[in-house]
């Protein structure tokens, strides 16, 4: 079975590079005026090379996460990032500020003026300077060329790396170099989140916004790292948290403290702006969670209106909704599910469809099942899966003009077949939506109420639509995270 379709497979590279790629450094290193310090920097490609990197990996962002379908929020969130970009260091380029539909907490720029941001980490921010301070923050590694820095100094330590092993012949240098080089980039990547830091409250000052809109975006999203390890933690699994501006360092390290710091002298006092009751109006109605073009889960069950199906995974499995494919992971990771879907193209049996499409040949207790009105097949088949090579239980079905295939592997080797039945369970649970979980299928949003003096998250989080710890959820979702309350007259959200 191909390994491409598990998810977070490494691939790996061999071969030696030999005496001849010291040549090849020496002939690569440059030199460029920094646009942010004036200095000259070490890099590997100019201008022109960089914002075409950003140019074409543009498309593939897009394709991967997709767009978040509300132009008004789209316009509204490019015109913040101008605002903050017309006074950066590099206000010449043309900057593109997306919002891109994924429940990610996340930001990210490419080369050359295109940054993104998620709807995800939309609904936890909370005025218009902290959209700004995310937004000033990645157009700062825009203006510093982070990337193209960073790209340069890993290049050239994987090429000594692997002129190093090549020349003493000894093995593991390579490894060594790599921890090294390792180690260099991501203390090089300190720097960088602190520059980035600096420089977007500098273009937070000077666009008229407050500076300190960059902690509190990192306190908020600290909050919500927290409850995410806190979560990890209860579920098994590695947690999935926020890379630059808040993973580096914590809402009160001295430096960060410093750096913001120094924006104070391009302030002007009496217009800091903050825009929060505009940045709420503006997010009114965002999906939260799930969106119905994805499929929405509800606990263990999971329904997809425009694809018209709806399926159910064992009790306390956690599940996964990526874009090309869904992932129900067992308690502790000890095993994992996959659904994939592919057109079908032809009219072969579903036997066929595992042999011919997925080139599956050595399929062991093979059966033909007839589920909910659906045809399929199942059996074993041995390959790669995320724990290595291991006995997988593969279910086709076939429902409309798309196959639906179940991957199912255990853990532990030792017991390859424990969650057999389970994987098989599921499988057969797969099958037309009903009028009744339409309902189900429709996605959760973000709305927005006026706080009176008696309002208490934990009364209005026992209504709450949201499965997983609501009243958690809607004090994060509000900057009030563990134990606040919406002072009153002040707008604050809550999902419906």
């Amino acid at each position: 079975m191909n390994s491409t379709y598990w998810p977070n497979m490494k691939s790996w590279r061999n071969g030696v590079i030999t005496a001849l790629a010291v040549l090849t450094v020496s002939g690569l290193i440059s030199c460029a005026v920094n646009p942010v310090s004036g200095r000259n920097d070490f890099v590997m490609m100019s201008e022109a090379q960089e914002i075409s990197i950003g140019r074409d990996t543009n498309p593939k962002i897009i394709a991967q996460y997709g767009l978040y379908d509300n132009p008004a929020l789209q316009a509204y969130v490019q015109k913040v990032g101008e605002g903050v970009a017309a006074h950066s260091h590099r206000s010449n380029l043309v900057y593109r500020f997306t919002v891109l539909n994924s429940t990610d907490v996340n930001a990210f720029a490419l080369p050359g003026g295109y940054i993104y941001i998620t709807r995800g980490l939309l609904a936890y921010i909370n005025t218009e300077a902290q959209l700004a301070a995310v937004l000033g923050h990645e157009t700062g590694h825009v203006t510093a060329r982070h990337a193209v820095r960073q790209q340069s100094a890993a290049t050239v330590t994987g090429i000594l790396g692997s002129v190093l092993a090549a020349g003493v012949g000894v093995q593991g240098t390579q490894d060594v170099v790599n921890v090294l080089g390792n180690a260099l980039l991501q203390g090089y990547g300190r720097e960088h989140e602190l520059e980035a830091d600096r420089l977007g409250a500098e273009y937070l000052a000077r666009s008229g916004y407050d500076p300190h809109a960059m902690i509190e975006v990192i306190g908020i999203l600290k909050d919500q790292e927290q409850f995410e390890v806190q979560q990890a933690k209860e579920e098994g699994r590695e947690p999935h948290v926020y890379h630059g501006v808040f993973a580096s360092h914590p809402d009160n390290d001295q430096r960060l403290q410093e750096v913001v710091g120094a924006s104070n002298q391009f302030k002007n006092p009496s217009a800091m702006r903050v825009n929060r009751d505009a940045f709420l109006h503006e997010i009114d109605g965002l999906t939260f969670g799930d969106s119905e073009h994805d499929g929405i889960r509800r606990g263990n069950h999971f329904y997809h209106a425009d694809l018209g199906f709806a399926v159910d995974f064992p009790v306390g499995w956690k599940l996964d909704n990526q874009p090309n494919a869904l992932l129900a992971t067992a308690p502790q990771s000890a095993a994992l599910l996959q659904l994939t879907t592919e057109d079908l193209n032809e009219r072969i049996s579903p036997r066929e469809f595992l042999r011919a499409r997925l080139k599956i040949d050595d399929l062991r207790n093979g059966e033909a099942i007839n589920t909910n009105g659906m045809t399929g097949y199942t059996g074993i088949t041995t390959a790669k899966s995320p724990f290595g090579v291991r006995p997988i239980r593969i279910t086709v079905l076939y429902f409309n003009t798309k196959a639906y295939i179940f991957y199912g592997a255990a853990k532990n080797a030792n017991q390859a077949y424990a969650f057999d039945s389970a994987f098989l369970a599921a499988a057969r649970s797969f099958h037309p939506i009903t009028a009744q979980e339409r309902g189900l299928a429709q996605e959760q949003q973000i709305h927005l109420r006026r706080a009176s003096g008696t309002t208490r998250l934990e009364e209005l989080s026992r209504n709450s639509p949201i499965s997983d710890h609501p009243l958690d959820q809607l004090r994060l979702i509000n900057g009030l995270y563990p134990n606040g309350e919406p002072a009153a007259g002040q707008w604050f959200k809550v999902i419906q």
